[in-house]
């Protein structure tokens, strides 16, 4: 697959927090608890996207490249969008936005690149439901429940798209004037969660509580950054060491790399675990407004 380091630590945790969830439905399964099937044709789409982030789908160019974001100031991957591809041009050109803020906002780009490619799976296979749903002639209770099945999968194509909309706009006006210095969140997946919170169903005791939850969430997301940063530097050096044949200094390298590699797998799988949680507790407030 040609992955980075820091790229192999994150597809180690998202195939471990995919292990563990579908560890969870086979429970659910064998207690009868997931007759309609939508939770394993979550676990299906959950799996699809994963394989699509790291090009394991069999199809070229798929791949979502997360590694340094900006390396001797030219981006690795492209955004196969040319909305975000003219934002991104306009504000790298202005003048706005120091070296670590591109960084960061290199990285708000390929966030909402992977919001798109999600929804486009997710559409994807609502269309393919629906297409089998039409072609069946005799109604029963089983259709019935096809129906709420398809009824969730709009309401989370709604949200998606919500959540879609809501960032590039926000893209669009971080890349026209540059950072607000006073805002509250700098993590893109954290403004999206308090974004979609701030229109759920919670109370103001509750949102405050969430906004504070949503602190600590990015603090474990910089600690997070900073371990990738510091494996794809011992990454680099120890590629460097193992040219100079000194076995000594290869052997404590290579003890390094092992500690901030398992490390950063371990914080990365906290990280999109926590984000699982959260999500979900705002799905549902979002779930009942709808109401």
């Amino acid at each position: 697959l040609h992955l980075s380091a820091v790229k192999l630590a994150e597809l180690h945790s998202d195939l471990k927090l995919q292990e563990k969830d579908e560890l969870r439905w086979k429970k659910l399964k064998a207690e009868g608890l997931d007759e309609d099937g939508e939770k394993e044709a979550k676990l299906r789409r959950n799996l699809n996207v994963i394989m699509t982030k790291y090009g394991m789908n069999g199809k070229k160019d798929s791949q979502l490249v997360d590694t340094n974001y900006i390396k001797d100031g030219t981006e690795s991957d492209t955004l196969d969008d040319p909305r975000l591809e003219k934002l991104w041009s306009k504000a790298k050109s202005s003048g706005k936005f120091s070296d670590e803020e591109l960084d960061k906002l290199w990285r708000e780009f390929k966030h909402h690149k992977e919001k798109i490619h999600e929804y486009s799976i997710l559409l994807e296979t609502v269309s393919r439901t629906e297409d089998i749903h039409k072609n069946v002639i005799n109604p029963s209770e089983e259709n019935l429940v096809k129906e709420e099945i398809l009824h969730n999968k709009h309401r989370e194509l709604k949200d998606k798209l919500r959540s879609i909309n809501q960032g590039f706009e926000r893209l669009r006006k971080v890349s026209h004037q540059g950072y607000d210095t006073t805002s509250e969140f700098e993590e893109p997946r954290v403004i999206d969660l308090w974004d979609m919170a701030k229109s759920a169903n919670f109370t103001e005791k509750e949102l405050e509580s969430f906004r504070e939850e949503l602190k600590h969430f990015e603090a474990k997301i910089e600690k997070h950054h900073h371990y990738q940063k510091q494996l794809e530097i011992s990454h680099q050096k120890l590629k460097h060491v193992e040219g100079t044949g000194d076995k000594d200094h290869l052997n404590r390298n290579k003890e390094k790399y092992a500690m901030l590699e398992e490390k950063t797998k371990e914080l990365g799988y906290k990280v999109k675990k926590h984000l699982q949680d959260l999500s979900s507790r705002i799905s549902q407030g979002l779930q009942h407004n709808e109401l």
